[in-house]
């Protein structure tokens, strides 16, 4: 059952990736990180009021407060990372994710798979690293970004920590009271970061007057909050399962890129049609041979 909650988390998370491209388009990336970190600890903050969320100790707190540091840190390297080097770099690297945290699975958990886990895994990342190059990015001046891509490593191997460390914290802990005060601390540091980046820009600015660009309310922001949500309940769910596998888990999460991939053809209309076909379908492949092996 663990395997079908990753599925339903790897579509919601989808739905979250489209959300999030909507939202940045054009866009303070700040800004929009900020709202939605926002309006999602909005929406679970009543659950504090019910029997919901039970109360931690300080230990748990403490250790919720890291999970919390581990992946805004991960956004925001990634989205730096994204902003300053091609598309066709960093969306291969990060396809890498699962691979890390699959070898930490090994290591660290001494997680065992199966031979239709193992095909699973190897035809899912094969699609998604094959689905990353078919998008060909042209005329990128390379020269003096040597920098970005200590963000993008540093981004993929958070990342990589995160899922782990959601095992090893998910053994312990009630899952409701992770995912909202995980939430409520990132909307503390992302409000202060969000503070302090406004007024140096606002200093900088006023040094050149030039006035401020100012963040733009899409609607799509509140879709961000909702997916990931929703995304990191049944995630969370999947993963609280004693029987599930982070290695297996993860490799779902990143077969995501269907939904983005459907907007992109349907929406979008973009091009290389057939080529992306041909990765979607070894996702699919992929995804039937690890529910093989799991159910």
């Amino acid at each position: 059952m663990w395997a079908l909650w990753a599925i339903l988390s790897a579509l919601f998370l989808g739905v979250y990736d489209v959300c999030k491209k909507r939202s940045l388009s054009e866009n303070s990336v700040v800004g929009v990180l900020a709202c939605s970190v926002l309006i999602s600890a909005t929406m679970l903050t009543p659950a504090l009021l019910t029997d919901a969320v039970p109360h931690v100790d300080i230990r748990s707190h403490v250790m919720i407060f890291i999970k919390s540091l581990l992946v805004l840190s991960s956004w925001l390297c990634g989205y730096i990372a994204m902003k300053n080097l091609p598309i066709s770099i960093v969306s291969p690297m990060q396809a890498s994710r699962p691979m890390w945290t699959l070898l930490g699975a090994l290591l660290i958990f001494h997680e065992s798979l199966n031979g239709w886990q193992w095909a699973g895994i190897a035809v899912t990342l094969g699609s998604v690293f094959a689905f990353s190059f078919s998008v060909r990015h042209k005329g990128s001046d390379q020269r003096g970004k040597g920098y970005f891509y200590i963000f993008l490593v540093l981004a993929i191997l958070l990342g990589a920590c995160c899922g782990l460390y959601d095992k090893h914290i998910m053994r312990t802990f009630d899952r409701n009271a992770v995912q909202v005060y995980y939430t409520l601390y990132q909307a503390i540091m992302m409000g202060i970061i969000w503070i302090v980046t406004v007024k140096m820009k606002k200093c900088e600015n006023a040094k050149i007057n030039r006035p401020i660009v100012n963040f733009q309310w899409r609607w799509e922001i509140v879709g961000i909050s909702v997916f990931l949500i929703l995304s990191d309940y049944v995630y969370l769910k999947a993963l609280s399962d004693p029987d599930s596998l982070i290695a297996v888990v993860s490799t779902i999460r990143r077969a995501g890129t269907i939904i983005p991939f459907l907007y992109g053809i349907l929406i979008l209309r973009e091009k290389q049609i057939r080529a992306k076909v041909l990765c979607l379908a070894g996702i699919l492949l992929g995804l039937v041979c690890l529910l093989i092996g799991t159910l």
